[in-house]
């Protein structure tokens, strides 16, 4: 089979599905390669993530068969069965990126009311590792809540083994304890470790505290969800509090999974300053003028 693909959102970041789809049809024999108007294809496999991303124009293509999967086309949207089992990733279509992803577990024991992990993956479960890049240099562990996971464990010493810097993108500093922050110390830690304060009238502090106890500050990424039921004084709080701490945080605008919802100046506004690391630490958010003649303190009034 000669088979398209399709990553509707862009190559900001490797598609996790579309390089196991991949692998996958050509350790069958088909031919695998990105889906030009040019070409015929027998199918197109066409992976989108974020429910905001423009779709693909699919009548440009030359084929009857298009399978869609991701979250961009609902939770339910995936690809067969056999495609989703397999272990095999194919990290040729992304070449320019020099590194391997893996998750250790899908789901989460937590149930966001912003969040549609949950409802899509369910409760938290451990899964087997994935190939990595023969050609990487550190490895993406995109797990939701990586300590929630009860094999935790297993995936430090498979990551130790490795001998790679890792880069973590869901640690949950609630559920954080002493010893999971010293396995977190062993690790060789590429950039930032990634924790989230979305909840606003959750107060975090003491568990922030506790947490750079073990882990130096500026090993720390902070998201902070803005627009979904907090106030500027909750959003303040919390962004004043990290940055007391020492660590990074990272502002990310609320949008609903049905893309109605856009983020007001205000998001905007507070998103580019404290997304700005130079900006973040360098005068308080009340003294930015993200416009000129406009000053954020405004907001504070």
């Amino acid at each position: 089979m000669n088979i398209g693909l399709i990553d509707v959102d862009g190559h900001n970041f490797p598609n996790f599905a579309l390089m196991r789809a991949s692998a996958y049809h050509k350790a069958r024999g088909d031919q695998i390669e990105w889906a030009t108007p040019f070409n015929k294809y027998d199918k197109v496999l066409a992976s989108k993530v974020f429910t905001f991303t423009p779709d693909f124009n699919y009548l440009t293509l030359q084929t009857d068969v298009v399978e869609k999967g991701g979250t961009g086309y609902g939770i339910t949207s995936r690809f067969p069965e056999e495609i989703e089992r397999s272990t095999l990733m194919d990290y040729s279509i992304y070449q320019q990126y020099h590194f391997s992803i893996q998750f250790f577990s899908r789901g989460c024991i937590r149930k966001c009311p912003f969040c549609l992990v949950s409802e899509k993956e369910g409760q938290i479960q451990s899964v087997e590792p994935v190939d990595l890049n023969s050609q990487g240099k550190w490895i993406e562990v995109l797990d939701n809540n990586f300590f929630a996971n009860p094999e935790w464990k297993f995936a430090i010493d498979y990551l130790l083994k490795t001998g790679q810097p890792v880069k973590l993108h869901g640690v949950d500093v609630r559920i954080m304890d002493e010893e999971q922050a010293y396995y977190l110390n062993k690790l060789r830690i590429n950039q930032s470790i990634h924790i989230a304060w979305d909840l606003p009238q959750l107060d975090l502090t003491d568990r922030l505290k506790e947490m750079i106890r073990y882990v130096k500050p500026r090993k720390i990424v902070c998201y902070v969800l803005v627009g979904f039921n907090s106030t500027i004084e909750q959003d303040m709080f919390r962004l004043n509090t990290l940055k007391s701490l020492g660590i990074t945080p990272f502002v990310q605008p609320y949008r609903n999974f049905s893309n109605t919802r856009k983020p007001k100046q205000y998001e905007l506004d507070i998103a580019k300053w404290a997304n700005r690391r130079w900006l973040f630490k360098s005068f308080d958010f009340a003294d930015f003028s993200p416009r000129k003649g406009f000053k954020c303190d405004y907001y504070l009034k």
